[in-house]
Order: C-alpha cells, then sequence, then structure tokens
C-alpha cells in the first residue's frame, strides 16, 4: 500500500507546527469582536440539522497526555451542580433557537463522561431530548469511555438511551508508557468493558491510541496494536501526541527526552497503516481507520468525509450547538465557543446568559478556504470545478501563491497537481496537515516566535 522506500529522516523535515483543522479557521482566531448578539442571530438563522456536543469536564486525576479542557475533582457534589447549569443552558438554548430541527448527531466528551453515574447520565439525557425532542431515527449518538469508569448501570442508562457509538480511551497497552503518561489501565480490564459494551448490543466501537507518547518505539507501538486486534474494534482513531505543555502544564511532567523522534513517529504511523490494512481497516482521513462495512468507510468511497471538532463524521451540513464549559459550536456562517472558566460560565447562566465568549463570523474567504482545506483532509484530493461552482471563483487564479508553494511537495511525491484538481499520494497522506497549510490564510499573519500549535509529525 505504501512504499517501503520512505525516506522518514527527510520527510521528518516536514515536521513544523501547525493545525490540526478540526475547523478554520482554527479556534485561535476566535475574538470577542464576534458579539453574543451576532452569536444569537447566527444560532437563530442557520436552517440547517443539530449536532450535539456535551463536554463534561471533570477528571478524577490528570493523564499527562491530555489536551482537553479538564476539572480535577473528587469531590461527587461537583458532578450535581455542573448538571443545574446544563439545565439552565439547555432552557436559554430552547428560548434562542428552533430545537426542533432533527438531530444528526449527539457526543457526550470530556473530561470523563464516565465519572457520571448512571443516575447523573440518565439526568442529562432525559434533559436533551426535553430540549432537542427531534433525534433522527439514524442519528449517531455517541460518548467517550474511560475503561478506569464504566459500570453496568452505566452502560444500560447510555443503551437505553439510544446510544449507538462508543469510543474507548486507550492511548497505548505498554506498561512504561503508562506509568509516563499517568493512565494505568489493564489489557484485562480494557477487554471487560469492551465485552459490556458488546454484551448490550453496541455494535460501533472506536479505540483512540496515541503515537508519539514517551518510551514509544514502534516495537512497543506494534504489541499495542496486536492486542488491540484481539478485542476487534469497529473503528480506530490514532492520533499524534501533540505536546504543548506552554499551554497544558501537566504535559510539563513528560521528560520530553524520552519522547520518540520524528522520524520514528512516522515509522510508527507507516507500519500501522500496512498493518490495518492488512487486517481489514482502511485508512479514513489523516488519523482514522475502520472496516470497509463501517459507515466512515463508505463515507470516503463516496467523498462526503466531513471534518469537525469530534474529529471525522459521516454527517456533514449540520449547525454543531456546544454545550457545557469551553464546548464550541458551528454553523454555516459562524464558529462559537463557551466560557472557560468554569466561575465566568456559572455567573452567566445565573444572569439569563448563554454562557458565550467568543467566537468568529466567517468571512467569504474563511468559508472559501474552509471548504479547500477540509476536502483536503477527508477525502485527500480536490475538485476544483466543484468549488468554481460553489463559489463562483477561478481556483488556479484564486489560489496561485498555494499552488506555487505545493509544488516542492509535488516533486517530493506528497501531491499531484492535476489540470482538474489535487491528488495527495499515499505517502502524502502521512503529510496532509503541511499540505493544507498552504491554503492557510491566517498562518502567514501569525508570530514565527509565538507557540500556538503542535507538530505535524
Amino acid at each position: 500500500m505504501y512504499s517501503s522506500k520512505i525516506d522518514f529522516k527527510q520527510f521528518a523535515t516536514y515536521s513544523k507546527p501547525g493545525p490540526r483543522y478540526t475547523s478554520y479557521p482554527t479556534a485561535i482566531e476566535f475574538n470577542e469582536n464576534y458579539t453574543l448578539d451576532l452569536y444569537l442571530k447566527d444560532l437563530k438563522e442557520d436552517s440547517s440539522p443539530l449536532s450535539l456536543y456535551v463536554h463534561l469536564p471533570f477528571c478524577r486525576s490528570a493523564c499527562y497526555f491530555c489536551g482537553c479542557n479538564v476539572i480535577y475533582t473528587s469531590k461527587e457534589e461537583n458532578k450535581a451542580i455542573y448538571l443545574k447549569y446544563l439545565k439552565k443552558e439547555l432552557q436559554l438554548l430552547k428560548n434562542a433557537m428552533d430545537t426542533t430541527k432533527p438531530v444528526y448527531q449527539l457526543h457526550f466528551g470530556g473530561g470523563t463522561p464516565t465519572f457520571f453515574n448512571a443516575q447523573e447520565l440518565e439526568i442529562l439525557i432525559e434533559l436533551l431530548k426535553e430540549t432537542f425532542p427531534n433525534f433522527d431515527k439514524n442519528a449517531e449518538i455517541a460518548c467517550e469511555i474511560d475503561p478506569r469508569f464504566f459500570e453496568e448501570s452505566q452502560m444500560k442508562v447510555l443503551k437505553l438511551g439510544g446510544f449507538n457509538r462508543l469510543s474507548f480511551g486507550i492511548q497505548d497497552f505498554n506498561e512504561k508508557v503508562q506509568n509516563a503518561i499517568h493512565r494505568i489501565q489493564s489489557f484485562e480490564l480494557v477487554g471487560q468493558s469492551i465485552n459490556l459494551a458488546r454484551t448490550f448490543g453496541i455494535d460501533s466501537i472506536n479505540f483512540d491510541l496515541i503515537y508519539g507518547l514517551p518510551y514509544q518505539s514502534l516495537e512497543t507501538f506494534k504489541q499495542t496494536l496486536e492486542s488491540c486486534m484481539c478485542l476487534n474494534p469497529d473503528r480506530l482513531a490514532i492520533f499524534n501526541y501533540a505536546h504543548v505543555p506552554w499551554i497544558k502544564k501537566t504535559m510539563r511532567k513528560i521528560d520530553e527526552t524520552t519522547l520518540p523522534e520524528p522520524a520514528e513517529k512516522l515509522r510508527i504511523l507507516e507500519w500501522t497503516i500496512h498493518y490495518l490494512h492488512r487486517k481489514g481497516y482502511q485508512m479514513i482521513g489523516m488519523d482514522h481507520f475502520a472496516k470497509p462495512e463501517d459507515e466512515l468507510f463508505k463515507s470516503i468511497q463516496k467523498g462526503q468525509l466531513q471534518r469537525n471538532f469530534q474529529g471525522y463524521s459521516t454527517r456533514g451540513g449540520t449547525q454543531t450547538i456546544g454545550i457545557g464549559l469551553t464546548s464550541i459550536g458551528g454553523g454555516n456562517q459562524y464558529y462559537a465557543q463557551n466560557y472557560k472558566d468554569l466561575p465566568q460560565y456559572q455567573s452567566a447562566l445565573d444572569n439569563h446568559c448563554l454562557p458565550f465568549a467568543k467566537g468568529i463570523q466567517l468571512s467569504f474567504d474563511d468559508r472559501l478556504r474552509k471548504a479547500v482545506i477540509m476536502q483536503l483532509m477527508s477525502n485527500f484530493k480536490l475538485d476544483f470545478n466543484a468549488i468554481n461552482t460553489q463559489f463562483n471563483i477561478d481556483f488556479k487564479e484564486y489560489f496561485k501563491s498555494a499552488l506555487e508553494e505545493l509544488k516542492p511537495l509535488q516533486e517530493e511525491g506528497l501531491v499531484a497537481l492535476k489540470e482538474s484538481g489535487i491528488q495527495v499520494s499515499q505517502t502524502g497522506a502521512l503529510l496532509i496537515r503541511n499540505i493544507a497549510m498552504s491554503f492557510d490564510a491566517y498562518l502567514k499573519k501569525l508570530n514565527t516566535n509565538q507557540k500556538v500549535f503542535s507538530k505535524t509529525i
């Protein structure tokens, strides 16, 4: 599938800070010029079906690799208080927008969603379905699972609530790696959690793995993948570890000298693609893998794969409603983010205001570049005529400088610049973030000494 003659040291030179493009513009461009009044207007005027993201921010302890917005606590009462504020937020949303539109997706993220017990999860699900009553019969309803906090009572509530996809945080099975990242969970414990989910009829199970963690090597990651295959996941999301200790203080506990070099990370990724292909999985986008019968694979075959804040999705064209602390939502014309600070989040709701903090209204250029970047990130190809028709432009003229930037990558065999469009090669897929960066207008304005993004490799 991929050339065995890849010069990893050569391609390691492409390792530089860059976005993951779960949005465009990226979240660092969100600002307070986009006001609550503008958000309320966009919230109401977007007629698209809905995708709901609920952020449950609490964790009992820190996983050192984690880049999520979390609150570490062991106090049970904090969860009950948070649910009360989610109820206030949902009521305000009900007054601010049409919540009767069909819901195509619901995702519980965190934090640790399963840190909430069965009764608390049941309360939350009921609140959501009271607010958003029209769930599509084929809606994707997913929850992130920490195997260390997962019991039958929770699984029962999720099943009764219509959840049909579960994503298990595995990261790595190697004991030395687990100790270094402060995330101890045995293969046996994970296996018990998977068996529980299968017993309740969950037939879409995803594993989250991370490469680039301390003490990882190609040999240790091979063992982790082989262990994963024993548990037969339907999908895998295999992420490049984003080491950003200037943003996440817990990452400072990781000894940077133990992190694998970019060339080793590329070897891990290249071997992973080969191995999973032999096991019947297909590469989806830059970091997902799925079985051929999975909806993700069918979606990329049709060129309909979408990318959003939860990764890759089969359901595009939705208005995402971010619910809870720090959640990000977005529609055709905007992105909006809630407060990251819990007291600010609570204060807004106590004052009967949505906990909106900042966002951005998309210009024509933003929407155009977003379409280009997301097509490349999702489907590894781009049709110039499709973009021309959608936006009434001349692609080659509008993106003349970007196409010039891609020429060295074409010489390296990473992309093919054709008369009708762009085709990313199999090797280029390993460096898709670098390719997409050529179309990012905001990168040109960044201070080169400013630490913002993790490295692409």
